[in-house]
């Protein structure tokens, strides 16, 4: 290890590594050297796309000593094993969301990693980008007056229409609330604070599904998560949110918005990372405001991540925040089942904002 940049491993060679290889390669204080996938010839050819100079197996990149930030980019289902296998190699980890499927494989991850003294950075890192960064510090500067309420909204038809494997999307782990869910309440979080109840109802409209593209359109699976979920969340601030987030709807719809005693925020899609802001102050009075900050999107987490390590300081897209997340939507799942509301017991320590002039595409490490 040296004090330049940042050694980068990325594992699982499918359709999302190609934003985080194309991303990652424009970053100078991460160097991607190692492409792992079940699929040899698959990682392979992501290698060789962005010009990566290693790939292989997974047990060859965990054994390589140019690898100090692992990129886990597998399916929901084994994000923690591998990420716990990183950790346990030596490496610190960037893991796509939800980093687990259950509190105790979360738990433990999360544990295990301090233990070892190891970081397990988790996505969505969309909160670090210019919109909602541009959100908090509107908020923290009084902009909207003490917030009070917040309206969280994504609708659409579903991935199956158009993603040409879209079985894992409607399996346990998936679904809009652990697909889409991430965004929604990682935003929140940052803006709101820490959740501490939540009530929620879902439903599933169709037990099966078609997928519409690719080489297996035509062919149907079976749906075995909730396709609609209504919620809502109370935080330990005292504001509390609406959020919906739904499959089913033929509709395409997406809404974030914070209310406070003196205005209303209108926000862009935290699913995305700029976009313009709206200060509402009555029916006829709104005031845009364009985002400021970072604009570029999957894989800036692994650039602060990457900055942390080598500062020796606490990352900002944290595996407790994102432990909170997933006790929070997994919260939300048991209050639907017991029709009841449901507390939150984890909490975390928001990080604090970005500087307004942070960019992941300006070198800060020394070469060594």
């Amino acid at each position: 290890m040296s004090d330049g940049p940042v050694g980068v491993g990325v594992i699982g060679a499918g359709v999302i590594s190609t934003r985080y290889l194309t991303n990652l390669g424009s970053f100078p204080d991460v160097d991607v050297r190692f492409v792992a996938d079940i699929d040899l010839d698959r990682a392979a050819a992501q290698a060789a796309a962005f010009d990566v100079p290693r790939s292989g197996t997974v047990d060859e990149l965990l054994a390589d000593p140019d690898v100090e930030i692992v990129v886990n980019l597998t399916i929901p289902a084994v994000h923690a094993e591998v990420a716990l296998a990183a950790i346990e190699a030596g490496k610190d980890v960037w893991s796509e969301k939800p980093f687990a499927l259950d509190r105790a494989a979360g738990r433990a991850l999360v544990d295990r990693a301090r233990a070892l003294g190891r970081r397990v950075a988790t996505a969505p890192d969309s909160f670090l980008g210019s919109a909602v960064q541009t959100a908090r510090r509107l908020i923290e500067a009084g902009e909207i007056g003490e917030p009070m309420t917040a309206l969280s909204i994504m609708q659409t038809p579903g991935p199956d229409g158009w993603h040409p494997n879209p079985d894992f999307l409607f399996q346990e782990g998936a679904g809009p609330l652990f697909d889409i869910g991430p965004y929604h309440l990682t935003a929140l979080v940052q803006l709101l604070g820490p959740i501490a109840r939540v009530t929620a109802t879902t439903s599933q409209a169709r037990a099966t599904r078609t997928i519409g593209s690719g080489p297996r359109a035509g062919e149907s699976f079976a749906v075995t998560t909730p396709t609609h979920i209504s919620a809502i969340y109370e935080f330990e601030s005292g504001v509390s949110a609406q959020s919906l987030f739904s499959f089913d709807s033929k509709l395409p719809r997406v809404l974030f918005e914070v209310s406070g005693v003196e205005a209303t925020l209108s926000i862009p899609d935290p699913n995305t990372y700029q976009g313009e802001l709206v200060v509402h102050r009555g029916r006829d009075d709104a005031r845009t405001v364009p985002s400021s900050g970072v604009t570029t999107n999957h894989g800036i987490g692994v650039a602060e991540l990457a900055q942390a390590i080598r500062a020796g300081r606490p990352e900002r897209a944290s595996g407790e925040q994102a432990y909170h997340v997933l006790d929070a939507m997994l919260s939300t799942l048991d209050s639907a089942r017991s029709a009841r509301p449901v507390d939150v017991e984890s909490t975390v320590v928001v990080a604090p904002p970005l500087p307004e002039d942070w960019d992941p595409h300006v070198a800060t490490l020394r070469v060594a």
